[in-house]
């Protein structure tokens, strides 16, 4: 079982889409975080999420220093990271207001993905009114207006469960440069959230931290 590798041996660990017997995606993903958390050399943490048209990249580099050029000169800054189970645990209403639609929406599959013991790919647009009630659910908890939230948006997820290769590529490209810049402790790193829709060929950056790693 991977739980049982050595990660002191690696510099970088990524969770892609896998499928597990007895642990669910999100909770393996938090399982193998904090491994990575508790060992004395830093290891960078990257989830990397992609459904149809719509792809999610998470980045934990812990307490990361680095260094990046200004004017003429070069500084050294410091940034510390939210854990994945932190991050995806801040309340909705304390998020800022226009934080990605898609944030949402991939937060409510995965809950549900996890009630009903699914792996990811393994939902279809059949559990939509399953999908539905959950958000509603989420939503009244959270204080969170339900038009943050598409019906549209959550049935293209739900739809779409294959990889569309072009979205690959592109959360594939932005995951490459960010390992470089973590490995190499040189320029801005992402922090902490990226997310991509085909539909728009937007990408938002979303730093959703917990309150002791806020920016």
């Amino acid at each position: 079982m991977i739980l049982n590798r050595s990660f002191k041996l690696f510099d970088a660990l990524m969770c892609l889409h896998f499928k597990f017997a007895t642990e669910t995606s999100v909770l393996f993903q938090k399982l193998i975080n904090k491994k990575c958390q508790k060992l004395s050399k830093r290891v960078a943490f990257y989830t990397v999420e992609c459904r149809g048209s719509c792809g999610e990249m998470f980045v934990d580099l812990q307490d990361y220093k680095y260094s990046k050029k200004k004017l003429e000169e070069t500084i050294e800054c410091q940034i510390e990271y939210s854990s994945f189970e932190e991050a995806i645990s801040v309340p909705w209403r304390a998020l800022p207001r226009r934080v990605s639609k898609l944030y949402f929406a991939m937060r409510v599959i995965e809950q549900f993905e996890d009630v009903e013991g699914r792996n990811p790919g393994e939902t279809s647009i059949a559990d939509l009114l399953g999908v539905l009630k959950l958000r509603k659910e989420l939503c009244e908890t959270n204080s969170l207006d339900e038009s943050q939230i598409p019906d549209a948006l959550l049935e293209r997820l739900l739809t779409d469960t294959r990889e569309f290769p072009p979205v690959c590529a592109i959360i594939g490209g932005i995951l490459g440069q960010e390992v470089i810049k973590a490995i190499s402790g040189k320029g801005d790193p992402l922090k902490n959230f990226f997310f991509f829709d085909a539909m728009d060929g937007k990408g938002l950056i979303e730093d959703i931290s917990g309150p002791s790693t806020r920016s």
